[in-house]
């Protein structure tokens, strides 16, 4: 911006966007878990939106682009695609996206509900480990199921063809409930989307 003064030039302010701290540390990790790069879509323009990217070290950049412009981006991979933003313009994108993560400090009321995860801390270190959680949640949930599954069909079958105690059914039956409660509870040690993704996307006004 060019301040004048009386109509002459006084002076030059340049105004840019802050860095979070950890986002180039998130990038990495989400880098990591995808095996893809990350996209940064923004509505600043293409100069500003390099400089940025450069900083956290992402490769893929598009910038000057309106919530449309985002949804079509998003869109145009056909892959499972993470989208992660804080604004009312991202708010299309995350509705796009196989999975919406919104920052919840900094975060626009309609991207809020939008997304389908809110990062209450607001801090980009917690996506990654939102990620890697919510896959360990899935394969335990595929375990306890088979657990839960051979159990029964076990004390059915015996059941139906042989003689089974109403003691030992019983034992058997609590016993799978027992087993997979124990099974849930390794997720307690985890300091923190399910379905493998294949990109990640953030989106930024």
């Amino acid at each position: 911006m060019v301040v004048t003064v009386d109509g002459a030039q006084a002076g030059v302010l340049g105004i840019a966007d802050r860095l979070r701290p950890d986002a180039a540390e998130a990038a990495r990790e989400l880098r990591e878990l995808t095996g893809a790069e990350p996209v940064l879509l923004t509505g600043d323009n293409e100069r500003a939106a390099k400089e940025v990217a450069a900083q956290v070290g992402i490769t893929d950049i598009r910038g000057g682009l309106l919530p449309p412009d985002k949804v079509a981006a998003v869109r145009e991979s056909g892959q499972r695609t993470m989208v992660l933003g804080d604004g009312v313009n991202d708010a299309p994108a995350l509705a796009a996206a196989h999975c919406g993560v919104a920052m919840g400090r900094a975060g626009a009321d309609l991207t809020l509900q939008t997304a389908d995860v809110v990062v209450v801390r607001d801090e980009l270190a917690a996506v990654p480990k939102v990620v890697e959680l919510s896959r360990r949640a899935r394969r335990l949930v595929k375990q306890n199921l088979v657990i839960a599954g051979t159990f029964i069909t076990v004390l059915v079958v015996w059941g139906l063809v042989g003689h089974l105690p109403l003691p030992l059914g019983v034992a058997g039956h609590e016993g799978s409930t027992i087993i997979v409660g124990l099974n849930g509870l390794r997720l307690l040690g985890e300091t923190c989307l399910a379905e493998p993704l294949t990109r990640a996307v953030i989106v930024t006004a």
